[in-house]
C-alpha cells in the first residue's frame, strides 16, 4: 500500500482535505489536481446541501479518472464520505458547473459505472427472489448463498467482457444457480428443487453379488443437470437454448479455470472471496458482495418497477387476477420471449413466396442473397464475440438467426405492399441492390439487439463498448444515410413491433439526422455538393415547403432506387404504371442531361428541418418565452445554416448549431443570454449528453467546448449573415415547419373506451402472437372472433353503465357540456389539437361512446 501525500508539501491546502487524501492514500499529483478542481468549483456549488468533505471526495474521484492513476476503489471513497452510489453520482453531476469541470473521460467512466451498478442491482434483486434470501436463517445456508453470489460475480467478471449486459449476465446466473442447487444439502433446498433433483437423480439399480465383479465403475456426475436447468429457465422465463449455450461455452470454461469441473463439492467461500477481491481491486469500482450485507453504500430505492398499466384500480371485479409489475430482468425476459414467439413461424431461409419474387426478377438474386447472409453472419458473430467475450460467438449466431428470420419476413411484407401499390412483380433492381439488403438486415438485427439490450442507445464519443445502435452500422460498414432509408418502411411492414421498439427505431432515425449521417465519410455530403452544383434553384428541400404537411407515402424502394425526381431543368418522364426500377430515364433531345435530384435527400431534409425546429422550440421554451419575436429569427438562421453551410455539420451534432444560432441571435438583438445558461437548459432536454457541448470539433483532430466552436468556427463562418438580423432590412424569415404526429400507428396497443377507466378494447391477436404478459393488467380484454362468456359481457355492460352514469353526473354539473368529439381514446403520442383523425376511427369512437353494450458564457 502506498503512503498518502506528505503534509509538508501541501501547506496551502485545508487540513481536513489532506486527512481525506491520506485516508484514501492518493498520490501528490492526484492531491494537487483535486485541490485545483475544488478551487475552480467551490464558489458555484451548494455547500449547504453537500459538505466540503463530500465535494472534496468528488474532486479526488475526478482527478483520479483524468490522470488515469490506480488509486482507491469506488466503494472506498463512498465509505470515506458516507454516501451511496446514486448520491455520489448525483453529486458529480451537480459539480459540473462549468463546461470544463467534468471531462468527457470522466463522463464515460461515470456512465459505465452507473450502468454496471443498475445491472448489478437488478441481478441481485432477482437473486434474492430465486434463492428466497430473506428467509434463509441458518449459518450454513447463508454461507452457501454468499458463495453462490460471489461465484456468480467472479464468473461474470472473468467470462464476460461486457459486465453490464443484463441478459447474458442473468443467463450466467442461472448456470451458477444450477451448479449450487445440484450440490446443496437437500434440507436447504426449496421443495420444488428437491423434487426436480430427486427425479433426475433416481436411485441406481441394485447389483446382485454374483454380478458385482462385473459391475461397471461408478461414472462421474454429469456436468449439468438438464432437467434442473430447464426448470430454472421455465421459472425465470429464459430461453433454454440460450442458457445451455452460455453453460456449454462461457460457464464450462470458467469451471475448468477454477478446477471445479466434475466435482460434487461446493467451492470454499474463502477461496471465492479472495479471487473476487483480486478482480474488484483491478476494476476499482464497487464491491458487489456488499449487496448481501445490505451495505449502505449500495442501498438505494429498489430499481423502479415497470408498471404494466397506470389506470385506477377501483371497481375491479373480484375474480380479476393482479399481475405484478415487472422488474428489469422480468421485462427483458418477457421482451425476448415475445420476440421469439413472433418469429416462431418464420424460417431462416427465404419462404416460398420470397422464392417466387426472386424468380420473377430479370436477374435472380437468390444465390447472392444467401451468400451475403452467410458472410455477414460470420462477420456479425465474430464482432459479437469481440465485444462480449470470445466464448460468446455462439450466442451471436443465435441472435443473428433471429435477425435473419425477421429480415426475410419484413422483406416479403415489403414486396407484397409494393406489388399492391405498383401492380408489378418484377423487383429485379431493388432485390439486386446490395445496400438495400444490408440495410434491411441491419434494421432487423437492430430490433433483435435492442430487445436483448434494453434499447439503450450508445452515446457519441462513448469509450465503452455497446451492442446497441449504431454498433450494427460499424459491423456492416453501412453508412447511416443508407440505413435511414429503410427505417420507416420497416416499421410499417412489421406490425408485431411494440410501441417501445417503434420509439427506439424512431430514436435511431433521429440520431442519424442529428449526428451519425454527418460523419466525414457520409455520402450525404456528395449528394449535397451535387445539389449545390445545380444552382440556387436546386435545393435539398426548398424552405417554402416547410409549413406543408409531411407526406409519408414513400417506400424503401423509392429511396434505394432513387427513383429520381427530375431536376427543374429537365423534362419529366412520361407517366407510367411501371415500377420506378423500370422507368426509362427520358430526357428531351434538346437538353443536356443533369444530375437528378434524390428523393432520399429530399425526404432526409424534410425530416431534418422538422426535427431541428422541434429541438429549437424545446430549448427556446425553457429560456426565452418573454421574447416571442426571437423564435422565428433563430429558426431562420438555423435553417439557413443547415441549407447553405452544411459543411459545419461535418463530424458535428445538430444541437451544436442550434445552440450557436440561439446565442448569436441573442447577441445581435442585445438580449442577455449567456452560453452557460443555454447549456444548463440544454442538459434538461431529452436525448442529450454532455459530450455534445464539451467535445466539439474545432478543426481536424482538435476538439473543445461549444463556446470555442462558436467563437472560432460558427461566428467566423456566419458573421455577415448574423449581422444582417440587426439591420433595418433583415433576411426574409423561413416558414415554421409543420410538425406532424408520428406516422406510425400502434395497432397492438389497447385503447381505453371514453368515459371509462376500466374498459379497454384491443385488436385480436393471431394465435402465434399471444403475449406472455397481459396488458393492460387487471383489465378485461374483448376481442372479436374469440369465444367470450356471457358473464364477461355482463360485467363489461355493468362497468360501461356505471361509467355512463358517472359521465352524466359530471356533465350535469358542468355549465358547458363537452362535445362528443372530445371523447377520444387516450393514445400516447396523439396530438389533441389534430382534428385530422380518419373518419372511420371517429365513427368507431363515437359508436363506442354512445352504446352501453359492445364488443371489442460565458459571453
Amino acid at each position: 500500500m502506498r503512503d498518502g501525500p506528505k503534509i509538508s508539501l501541501h501547506q496551502e491546502k485545508d487540513a481536513d482535505f489532506m486527512t481525506l487524501c491520506q485516508t484514501l492514500q492518493v498520490t501528490d499529483e492526484v492531491c494537487d489536481r483535486a485541490w485545483t478542481i475544488w478551487k475552480a468549483v467551490q464558489a458555484s456549488v451548494d455547500k449547504v446541501l453537500d459538505t466540503q468533505k463530500r465535494l472534496w471526495a468528488a474532486c479526488l474521484f475526478v482527478a483520479v479518472i483524468d490522470l488515469e492513476v490506480a488509486s482507491f476503489t469506488f466503494t472506498q471513497i463512498l465509505k470515506a464520505v458516507d454516501l451511496n452510489v446514486k448520491q455520489f453520482l448525483g453529486l458529480l453531476k451537480k459539480m459540473d458547473v462549468n463546461l470544463d469541470t467534468i471531462s468527457t473521460k470522466v463522463n464515460s467512466a461515470v456512465t459505465r459505472l452507473e450502468k454496471k451498478y443498475d445491472v448489478s442491482r437488478a441481478l441481485y434483486q432477482r437473486f434474492e427472489k430465486c434463492c428466497n434470501v430473506n428467509n434463509v436463517l441458518c449459518s450454513r445456508g447463508k454461507e452457501i448463498l454468499r458463495s453462490c453470489w460471489t461465484m456468480f460475480l467472479l464468473a461474470k467478471g472473468r467470462a464476460l467482457q461486457m459486465e453490464d449486459d443484463l441478459v447474458i449476465s442473468f443467463h450466467l446466473m442461472v448456470c451458477v444457480l444450477e451448479f449450487f442447487i445440484r450440490r446443496c444439502p437437500p434440507s436447504l433446498l426449496q421443495p420444488h428443487y428437491q423434487s426436480v433433483i430427486s427425479t433426475a437423480q433416481s436411485p441406481p439399480t441394485r447389483t446382485s453379488r454374483r454380478n458385482q465383479s462385473k459391475a461397471k465403475p461408478r461414472q462421474a456426475p454429469p456436468e449439468v443437470d438438464v432437467q434442473l436447468l430447464e426448470s430454472l429457465c421455465k421459472e425465470n422465463d429464459c430461453s433454454v437454448e440460450e442458457v445451455k449455450s452460455v453453460y456449454q461455452t462461457s460457464f464450462s470454461a470458467f469451471l475448468d479455470s477454477m478446477s471445479l469441473s466434475g466435482t460434487r463439492d461446493l467451492p470454499q467461500a474463502t477461496d471465492l472471496s479472495k479471487q473476487y477481491e483480486e478482480l474488484y481491486f483491478k476494476s476499482r469500482d464497487f464491491d458487489s458482495r456488499l449487496f448481501l450485507d445490505n451495505d449502505e453504500t449500495l442501498l438505494t430505492p429498489k430499481v423502479e418497477l415497470m408498471p404494466v398499466e397506470r389506470t385506477p384500480r377501483k371497481n375491479l371485479p373480484e375474480d380479476v387476477v393482479l399481475i405484478p409489475p415487472q422488474t428489469p430482468v422480468r421485462a427483458a425476459m418477457n421482451s425476448i420471449a415475445q420476440l421469439r414467439v413472433d418469429l416462431i413461424t418464420s424460417g431462416d431461409q427465404p419462404s416460398a413466396n420470397l422464392a417466387v419474387y426472386f424468380k420473377n426478377c430479370t436477374v435472380d438474386p437468390t444465390e447472392e442473397v444467401l451468400q451475403r447472409v452467410e458472410s455477414l453472419g460470420l462477420l456479425f458473430s465474430q464482432r459479437f464475440g469481440q465485444a462480449v467475450g470470445p466464448r460468446c460467438v455462439g450466442l451471436g449466431k443465435q441472435r443473428f438467426t433471429l435477425g435473419i428470420r425477421l429480415y426475410y419476413r419484413v422483406m416479403e411484407s415489403m414486396l407484397k405492399s409494393e406489388e399492391k401499390r405498383l401492380s408489378v412483380q418484377n423487383f429485379s433492381k431493388l432485390l439486386n441492390d446490395s445496400t438495400f439488403h444490408t440495410s434491411l438486415l441491419a434494421c432487423a438485427l437492430e430490433v433483435v439487439m435492442a430487445t436483448y439490450g434494453g434499447e439503450i442507445l450508445q452515446k457519441p464519443h462513448s469509450l465503452t463498448t455497446d451492442l446497441c445502435f449504431p454498433w450494427i452500422l460499424d459491423v456492416f460498414q453501412l453508412t447511416a444515410f443508407d440505413f435511414y432509408k429503410v427505417i420507416e418502411s420497416f416499421i410499417k411492414a412489421e406490425p408485431s413491433l411494440n410501441k417501445d421498439m417503434v420509439k427506439h427505431l424512431e430514436r435511431c432515425e433521429h440520431l442519424i439526422m442529428e449526428t451519425i449521417a454527418w460523419r466525414e465519410d457520409s455520402p450525404l455530403f456528395e449528394l449535397l455538393k451535387r445539389t449545390r452544383e445545380e444552382g440556387p434553384v436546386e435545393q435539398a428541400e426548398p424552405p417554402a415547403t416547410l409549413n406543408q404537411p409531411l407526406q409519408h407515402n414513400h417506400t424503401a424502394a423509392d429511396l434505394y432506387l432513387s427513383p429520381v425526381r427530375p431536376s427543374s431543368r429537365t423534362l419529366p418522364a412520361p407517366e407510367s404504371t411501371a415500377p420506378p426500377s423500370s422507368q426509362p430515364s427520358a430526357l428531351a433531345t434538346h437538353q443536356t442531361p443533369r444530375h437528378p435530384k434524390s428523393n432520399s435527400l429530399s425526404l432526409f431534409y424534410k425530416k431534418l428541418y422538422r426535427l431541428a425546429y422541434m429541438r429549437l422550440k424545446m430549448l427556446y421554451t425553457q429560456l426565452l418565452t418573454s421574447h416571442p419575436e426571437l423564435e422565428p429569427i433563430m429558426w431562420t438562421l438555423f435553417q439557413h445554416t443547415l441549407q447553405n453551410e452544411y459543411e459545419l455539420m461535418r463530424d458535428r451534432h445538430l444541437d451544436q448549431l442550434m445552440m450557436s444560432a440561439m446565442y448569436a441571435i441573442c447577441k445581435v438583438k442585445n438580449v442577455d443570454l449567456r452560453f452557460k445558461t443555454i447549456v444548463t437548459a440544454y442538459k434538461n432536454m431529452p436525448n442529450t449528453n454532455q459530450e455534445t457541448f464539451k467535445h466539439v470539433l474545432i478543426r481536424e483532430g482538435q476538439y473543445d467546448s461549444i463556446i470555442v466552436f462558436y467563437n472560432l468556427v460558427f461566428m467566423q463562418k456566419l458573421k455577415t449573415n448574423i449581422l444582417q438580423y440587426a439591420s433595418p432590412r433583415p433576411p426574409t424569415l423561413s416558414p415554421i415547419p409543420h410538425i406532424p404526429r408520428s406516422p406510425y400507428k400502434f395497432p397492438n396497443s389497447p385503447l381505453r373506451v371514453p368515459g371509462s377507466n376500466n374498459v379497454y378494447i384491443s385488436p385480436m391477436k393471431s394465435p402465434t402472437r399471444m403475449s406472455p404478459v397481459m396488458t393492460p393488467r387487471t383489465r378485461i380484454l374483448v376481442s372479436i372472433g374469440e369465444s367470450f362468456g356471457v358473464n364477461k359481457f355482463q360485467k363489461i355492460n355493468a362497468m360501461v353503465n356505471s361509467s355512463d352514469r358517472s359521465l352524466k353526473r359530471s356533465l350535469d354539473m358542468s355549465s358547458a357540456p363537452k362535445p362528443l368529439k372530445r371523447l377520444r381514446f387516450d393514445v400516447e403520442g396523439q396530438d389533441e389539437a389534430d382534428e385530422s383523425k380518419p373518419a372511420e376511427d371517429s365513427r368507431l369512437i363515437q359508436k363506442l361512446a354512445e352504446i352501453g353494450t359492445f364488443v371489442s458564457g460565458f459571453t
